[in-house]
């Protein structure tokens, strides 16, 4: 899985934990191994103009996803497609601001923030209550099992 994480945001993050726990939920997804991501760390002015330009609002926001060639999680009997799954805008400065009231740091918000991006390019939503049960249960569950391999393991295992 090709991952590229760009930081552009002018906020100390970690690219090889970011790089990992996108593999690592990639491949948690069933998503082909040649299947591509971006993952660009952007300042607040960035995801503001971003946040007005694509989803008509105005101001910051923690993450916006763009799906490219609109893969989906593969299965058990059935090869997921290869491609580019999209681009992922995600603002480090306002994972900070708001991780306090989510009572975790920064680093597991921007994880939080990730997962959930890569499940909006698999066409993941919660608008509904019952997308968002779905939603919200599967990366509740992926980031389980990324703190658990993290904290528990050899690193490499997710690399």
């Amino acid at each position: 899985m090709n991952v590229d994480v760009l930081n552009e945001s002018g906020f100390d993050a970690d690219v090889v934990d970011l790089t990992r726990l996108c593999r690592f939920t990639m491949s948690r997804m069933r998503l082909h191994p040649a299947t591509e991501l971006t993952l660009r760390l952007v300042d607040i002015e960035t995801i503001a103009a971003l946040n007005e330009r694509w989803m008509d609002k105005k101001g910051p926001t923690d993450v916006l996803s763009f799906p490219m060639d609109e893969l989906t999680p593969g299965s058990d009997d059935e090869d997921a497609d290869e491609g580019y799954l999209g681009d992922i805008a995600l603002c480090p400065q306002v994972a900070e601001q708001q991780a306090p009231a989510a009572g975790h740091s920064a680093v597991d918000e921007m994880h939080l923030l990730t997962v959930h991006g890569i499940l909006h390019l698999l066409g993941y939503d919660h608008a509904e209550p019952e997308e968002h049960r779905e939603m919200f249960g599967i990366q509740g569950r992926l980031l389980l099992e990324w703190h658990g391999l993290v904290q528990g393991a050899d690193p490499e295992a997710v690399s």
